[in-house]
């Protein structure tokens, strides 16, 4: 990858204190640092295509100080992601897509930690976040479309609303309402016209033809040994790629996790650029990829 992208990272550049260091390798680079800081050191209109699922709200402790997700108000957590995605789309190409996966959560009914689970031992939080206001406990708070339309609001052009279908989600020990299997994957463009690989992505008909790319994905999850934390399926990162992107073009993910997107992009055959806070999570990231330091 150019390191034109990156003007501020030559070597005689003065670079900003981390605990973590910059690392490039095969055809990708990943960043240790916050998105909020990193993403407007990236060049404007390089990035052809975002696929990224942020920290939901309230719902995990990823161990890093003023991270985001653990916002105390909603309000709060909605704001950090529209300054984020604000550098996205400037750093996008004019035909540039965001692929946004994210999920709900309930209000915490006035509980301020939540126990470890045997079959989810990371739900365990020693914090939660108060009821937001006009909300009552029990209440599903509808985090998904609120940032949707937040983000439309800041100018991104909201094209489709995907269901992930979890067929193998984690159970949930709840007897007055239907256990949720499933998430959002939104799609946002930067402009009314933007690249879209329609032919990439179409789906096997019945009468073993080809149908248009259907709104509803029933994608099994795929557990990490390595992590205790939620992970793209390469399928669902799959399809977004394959759509969003050309062969040779850059993918962004600006909450790089254990580097998913990082992968499947090595596989479809694109440049990455991944951002990630927490430097355990980029050495799970480098050890799934083909790395070079």
């Amino acid at each position: 990858m150019s390191r034109s992208l990156f003007p501020e990272l030559d070597d005689d550049a003065p670079k900003p204190e981390r605990n973590c260091e910059t690392k490039r390798g095969g055809r990708g680079q990943i960043i240790c640092g916050d998105s909020r800081v990193e993403l407007a050191k990236i060049q404007a209109e390089s990035i052809q295509c975002c696929i990224t699922s942020p920290p939901y709200w309230g719902l995990r402790d990823y161990g890093i100080a003023g991270q985001i997700g653990s916002e105390m108000k909603l309000n709060d957590y909605i704001r950090d992601l529209v300054l984020v995605f604000s550098e996205v789309k400037r750093v996008l190409s004019k035909d540039g897509t965001l692929w946004l996966n994210i999920g709900d959560s309930y209000t915490s009914g006035g509980r301020t930690w939540r126990d470890t689970d045997k079959k989810n031992p990371a739900r365990g939080m020693d914090y939660r976040a108060p009821t937001p206001d006009g909300l009552k406990p029990k209440d599903l708070i509808g985090v998904p479309w609120r940032i949707a339309f937040a983000l439309q609001a800041d100018g991104w052009f909201l094209r489709s609303d995907i269901i992930w279908n979890k067929n193998n989600g984690l159970p949930e020990s709840v007897k007055d309402r239907p256990s949720r299997m499933h998430e959002y994957v939104f799609l946002f463009s930067k402009s009314k016209h933007y690249f879209y690989d329609n032919e990439a992505v179409k789906e096997q008909a019945v009468d073993g033809g080809k149908r248009n790319c259907r709104s509803v994905w029933t994608i099994n999850t795929e557990p990490l040994k390595e992590a205790h934390f939620a992970t793209f399926p390469q399928e669902l990162v799959s399809r977004c790629m394959a759509a969003g992107s050309k062969v040779g073009s850059v993918v962004l993910d600006p909450f790089f996790g254990s580097g998913t997107v990082g992968v499947v992009s090595q596989i479809l055959g694109r440049e990455f650029i991944g951002i990630e806070l927490n430097s355990e999570y980029i050495d799970i990231a480098k050890g799934r990829l083909k790395w070079r330091d």
